[in-house]
């Protein structure tokens, strides 16, 4: 042997002491760990964190690893974004991987959740560049299955916000008619009964007396003395005005016939200092500012008198602009409007909807128990009223309830087009995006929609389905409802979740499902059998579901299916 090759040889065995020829070795399954293990859904993907722990004298120093990590289902794959890192040697800016002392690389995983990841295997795929050459290294399984509990969030449960009724069966309305007196008298003038709102109070008494929609509840007299002069004397002159007007109130009732008008009261006070403050503020009356600060600071009411007797040139203008009013009697009738009856409202939506305003008609809608009902009245509601928002957001809500969504939405954009500031339509609207996955507009149509009562629930949802879990909750508060023990079972709350369960008013096939995966979480096997064999009678396709279900992975569910 020559010298030269010598030197080639010992170069040779220089090169493959250092590791830098030789071609990478297959990466091992226990060089890596994921986090969390099974995988599991947040909002609606399923993130994780690979962990590659690279033992020393592996990782030629010459090597350029791209790991792909692929999540598998069936016959589907879905990659997750490649990393890279290196060796020593090479020339580049991914994470440098020691030769001698090996080391650890972090390897972010995400995938969009698809039902049938359910069963899957993470597999890590490795492209290797060395020398200039690729090659390829076999794949390594480091992760089964996906924990799919937070998928069950679910838009369309969420009862969309309505637009209330005003409906009221009972309107009160008042009517009222004031007699003045001469100053120191307490005969009624003729002339102070012939006014017009003294006319038109008779009148109003006469019609509520003859129409059986409308009852007279009261006829109260309150009567009045002007602050001037002595108490003892007002006194009489008030009561005096106070009798005078029953008797004339009597009068006419018993010449017009009138029987029932419910209760007749009567009352006096001898010196009204509190209309004659109010008629006094709303004066132009020069110096009035001072006339109200005698009042505040003088209570006794002869006091009161004499400070503002002693302003002579105000007591002139008192005398003829503000005392006069205060010499009165004032009638008043309280009548109830008695509005139609459920039976009468739900007929005329049948046979004569023109008859019923807005109001009985969205109120109607109350008085059914089926969704199919109610979104026959609001269909006629929005065809008899198609300029009042609430008939076009309750007709949406009766669609969105019966699944048909598309519908839903042309009715909550016409309302929303109707009345853009109204918040019913803008939460449904934001329900209908969230059912899309377009978070960003439904959290937009949220923001919009403050103030709706309906709102932390959907918010609640929003939060699940976009996996803010914590706010979730938060957002859920105390509802009773299947997305909130759903967003407390994530959190492991489960005490509380146990609690919002039972507590569901209609529990459905989802609410027994979920409570067994509670059962499931909190090891109770009965919980657990129970709850999902209900959940499986109400929906069949549950089982298929169950089966896939890694959090049952544990119980014999086998009897159930």
């Amino acid at each position: 042997m020559n010298s030269k090759s010598t030197i080639l040889l010992a170069a040779s065995g220089v090169l493959l002491l250092s590791g830098c020829s030789k071609k990478l070795g297959q990466f091992q399954a226990d060089y890596f760990s994921v986090n969390p293990n099974p995988l599991e859904v947040v909002g609606d993907r399923v993130p994780a964190t690979v962990t590659a722990r690279i033992p020393q004298k592996f990782f030629v120093k010459n090597a350029e690893v791209t790991v792909t990590p692929y999540l598998c289902y069936g016959d589907k794959e879905t990659a997750s974004q490649p990393y890279t890192f290196q060796g020593e040697k090479v020339r580049g800016n991914n994470p440098v991987v020691s030769y001698d002392n090996g080391g650890t690389v972090t390897i972010p995983v995400m995938y969009q959740y698809d039902s049938e990841m359910m069963r899957s295997e993470l597999q890590l795929a490795f492209s290797v560049v060395q020398g200039g050459k690729q090659y390829v290294l076999p794949r390594v399984n480091v992760a089964n299955g996906v924990v799919a509990t937070a998928a069950l969030a679910d838009a369309s449960t969420v009862t969309p916000a309505l637009a209330q009724d005003k409906f009221q069966r009972i309107i009160n309305e008042k009517y009222n008619a004031d007699i003045h007196f001469l100053v120191n008298q307490a005969n009624i003038r003729d002339g102070q009964l012939k006014t017009v709102e003294m006319t038109d109070l008779n009148a109003q008494i006469r019609n509520a007396a003859g129409d059986s929609t409308r009852r007279i509840e009261e006829i109260n007299i309150s009567s009045y003395a002007s602050p001037e002069g002595t108490l003892d004397f007002n006194t009489r002159l008030a009561e005096n005005r106070e009798k005078s007007t029953t008797a004339y109130v009597k009068g006419n009732l018993k010449k017009d016939k009138i029987t029932e008008f419910g209760e007749l009261t009567s009352n006096f006070t001898p010196e009204d200092w509190e209309g004659f403050q109010k008629l006094v503020a709303a004066s132009n009356i020069q110096d009035k500012e001072l006339i109200l600060s005698v009042l505040s600071m003088y209570s006794d009411p002869e006091q009161r008198e004499k400070e503002i007797r002693n302003l002579s040139s105000i007591f002139d203008q008192l005398a003829d602009q503000i005392l006069p009013q205060l010499r009165k009697s004032r009638i008043t009738a309280s009548i109830n409007v008695i509005g139609k009856s459920d039976e009468e409202i739900l007929r005329l939506v049948q046979t004569d909807p023109s008859r019923l305003s807005a109001d009985e008609m969205l109120y109607a809608a109350t008085l059914v128990d089926g969704n199919s009902d109610r979104l026959g009245i609001y269909s006629t509601a929005a065809e008899t009223y198609p300029n009042d928002y609430r008939t076009l957001n309750d007709l949406g809500l009766a669609q969105y309830v019966a699944g048909d969504y598309a519908a839903a939405k042309a009715s909550f954009e016409r309302a929303a087009r109707i009345a853009p500031s109204a918040v019913e339509p803008q939460m449904n609207l934001g329900l209908i995006s969230l059912r899309d996955k377009d978070y960003r507009q439904a959290n937009q149509k949220f923001g919009a929609a403050a103030g709706a009562p309906e709102l932390n629930d959907a918010l609640g949802t929003y939060f699940l389905m976009t996996g803010d879990n914590a706010a979730a909750v938060k957002a859920f508060g105390n509802a009773k409802i299947n997305n909130a023990a759903l967003a407390q079972i994530l959190t492991k709350d489960y005490s509380k979740a146990k609690s919002t369960l039972a507590g569901v008013t209609n529990p459905d096939a989802m609410t027994y499902y979920i409570t067994a995966i509670l059962g499931a979480r909190t090891n109770n096997d009965s919980m657990v059998n129970t709850n999902l064999r209900q959940a499986v009678k109400l929906d069949r396709s549950l089982a298929a579901k169950a089966a896939k279900d890694l959090e049952f992975q544990n119980f014999n569910i086998s009897a159930i299916l």
